[in-house]
């Protein structure tokens, strides 16, 4: 050891041993990098990909991805996310958020910004979550971010990069315009009218008579497992309860009817009302004077319309009321009058009141005996709405304890049943007409949020009936196996051979074609007996009139030049489409021809789009976008389950 010493001392060790350290600190190093993947790049197993210096972990794609497919439930609310990722949906969310991304970084970079006001006055515009004053209530705020499976803070994240996005992209398509010559040859182009035949060769007529071996027909279901995908199932065990499960906790007490009775004493003594009608003059005498010609036979009206004045008619008044409205001796004049007839004048802050009492309606006071009933009622009412309401309190602290929900149902007396098992969309699996029981369908939606055996309580009707459920049990969305669906697999694959018998034909129906047969004589040349070609005589117009319904054949004959022939191919292995286009007459457009305008207008919106996505596409491109493949698979395998 003591020579190592006096070595590392020496003039040769000291220059050694710092390089044996800097050996050392450059393995921890590198070792770092691989591990951790601190200095950037996207070896890193929790990001999936990074934009500048910007990473997107897996856990904003799996946020993502929930989202995307919580959305696409309520308008599909029977997609699995194994059918969402099949249907390239993972891949869309990751495209979205590295474009996100990408517009928020260059905006931050070139000193836009989104600060809390505007962000705030982003929030106040999500639904439901203002209360009945109209203002922000912060209870429906965080029901609604409970909803959407978000925190205050990312949802402000994500607002903050769209406002980010917006500042980028609204100017970058405002105004946009296409020349008039292009706005011109485009309408014209809707006046064009085609020309031509279609034909149909169906796989139906290629198809194999005879079934599949075993191999064959195993290795065509592996290879489209896809198409054979049944969505999530589930059996929810359920019991209602309401007041009946109460017993004697709802009835008041003799104690609580007589401390109502004496409470509310005044709303059941003797009580009367009195409608009056009557106008106000100066002096007394005047009053005098006027309730003299009333009483002689003159009506009210009459008398203050004849000395300039209105009346006015107050309803259904007490005593109490009508002096709180003019004053004390008013008020003792007219109820100490008789109906029909004029109150003495009395003076109140406005002046002598003429009131003539035009009807009188007295109600005889009520004792506790008499009352009894009437307050059992309202007790009972008001108390088993309080009582049910702190029964599924007590009932949410035990579920919160562990009960099981054959235990709640026994405590409150309910009858436990199940459902058949049910898609997302609330409908029984296998038979689309039948639904779940009408009073599940508040919890629908829960239920396919929910683990099993989680019993969850429901309000249904406010204080008066609740609902305890819990999934009895889960069937994932998954491929359905061959042996349950063999029948259909083997209809598949007869059907699949078919389209590609039908598509050889084609190619052949395509070289008579190119010899100068027509297309019907070329179809009739085939030893399989197909349909008749259809001719076709068709505007553009008239196919844009189809909206989104035009078949693949016309969209494919309005792309093609005249005199030229094609084949495409039929969705869902159907067959084979022969497209022959015989003529093309060129359309003209009048200058004043409203079509000209409509296609002045979509042409803006069509470039303005274009300019939108171009930008998107520079801003990625400057910002630079590295994918880590491997931590969007790690993904993908989570939300399908795999291992």
């Amino acid at each position: 050891m003591q020579i190592f010493r006096n070595f590392f001392k020496s003039k040769l060790g000291i220059p050694i041993t710092l390089a044996f350290v800097v050996l050392i600190g450059f393995a921890f190093a590198t070792s770092d990098v691989a591990m951790n993947s601190t200095f950037g790049g996207v070896a890193g197993g929790e990001r999936v990909a990074v934009v500048g210096d910007e990473k997107i972990n897996s856990s904003d794609l799996v946020d993502a991805a929930n989202n995307a497919i919580r959305n696409i439930r309520e308008q599909n609310p029977t997609i699995s996310m194994p059918a969402f990722i099949e249907q390239g949906g993972l891949d869309d969310v990751i495209e979205q958020l590295i474009a996100r991304t990408s517009l928020a970084e260059f905006a931050r970079e070139y000193g836009l910004r989104a600060g809390d006001n505007l962000v705030n006055s982003e929030i106040l515009q999500i639904p439901g979550i203002r209360g009945a004053d109209g203002n922000f209530n912060q209870d429906a705020y965080l029901e609604s971010l409970s909803r959407m499976g978000m925190t205050d803070a990312k949802l402000r994240d994500e607002l903050g990069s769209l406002l980010l996005a917006r500042q980028l992209l609204v100017p970058a398509q405002f105004g946009a315009k296409a020349p008039e010559s292009v706005s011109s040859q485009y309408a014209a182009l809707l006046k064009e009218t085609r020309r031509g035949t279609v034909g149909l060769l169906p796989s139906a007529a290629f198809a194999p008579k005879t079934d599949p071996k075993d191999s064959a027909l195993t290795a065509y279901y592996n290879e489209n497992k896809g198409d054979y995908v049944r969505p999530e199932r589930r059996t929810i065990r359920y019991a209602t309860f309401g007041v009946d499960a109460l017993g004697e906790r709802g009835e008041p007490t003799a104690e609580e009817i007589k401390a109502f009775y004496d409470e509310n004493r005044q709303q059941f003594e003797a009580t009367e009302r009195r409608t009056i009608t009557q106008f106000i003059v100066p002096t007394q005498q005047a009053a005098a004077s006027f309730r003299e010609r009333i009483a002689g036979g003159a009506t009210i009206g009459q008398v203050a319309s004849e000395a300039g004045l209105t009346t006015a008619t107050v309803e259904s008044v007490t005593k109490e009321e009508f002096a709180g409205q003019t004053a004390a001796a008013v008020a003792n004049a007219v109820f100490a009058a008789e109906r029909g007839s004029v109150a003495a004048p009395a003076r109140s802050g406005l002046g002598y009141h003429v009131a003539r009492i035009d009807s009188v309606d007295r109600q005889a006071g009520r004792t506790l005996d008499q009352a009894r009933e009437e307050i059992r009622e309202v007790l009972r009412f008001t108390k088993r709405r309080e009582a049910v309401t702190d029964l599924a309190s007590e009932l949410e602290g035990q579920i919160v304890d562990g009960a099981s929900i054959s235990e709640i149902a026994k405590e409150v007396g309910a009858e436990l049943k199940v459902t058949q098992p049910l898609t997302g969309a609330g409908i029984v699996y296998g038979n689309a007409q039948q639904r779940a029981p009408e009073v599940l369908a508040p919890a629908i939606q829960t239920a396919f949020d929910m683990d099993e055996g989680e019993p969850e309580l429901v309000e249904i009707e406010a204080g008066e009936t609740f609902l305890v459920f819990e999934v009895a049990e889960i069937t994932p969305s998954a491929s359905a196996p061959l042996k349950e669906i063999r029948e259909r697999v083997v209809a598949d694959w007869k059907n699949a051979q078919g389209a590609k018998l039908a598509k050889a034909a084609s190619d052949r129906i395509l070289a008579r074609l190119k010899e100068g047969q027509t297309l019907a004589a070329a179809m009739q040349a085939e030893d399989t007996a197909l349909p008749p070609a259809d001719p076709v005589n068709l505007s553009r117009q008239q196919l844009a009139q189809l909206g989104r319904r035009v078949p693949p054949p016309l969209a494919l004959m309005f792309s093609m030049a005249e005199g030229t022939f094609k084949k495409l191919e039929a969705p869902q292995n159907a067959g084979w489409f022969i497209v022959d286009l015989d003529d093309i007459e060129a359309g003209e457009i009048a200058q004043d021809d409203p079509l000209l305008t409509q296609t002045r207008q979509e042409l803006a919106r069509a470039m303005g789009a274009e300019y939108n996505q171009q930008l998107r596409n520079a801003i990625s491109k400057e910002m630079g976008v590295e994918k880590n493949d491997d931590g969007i698979e790690a993904v993908r395998k989570q939300l399908v389950g795999e291992q």
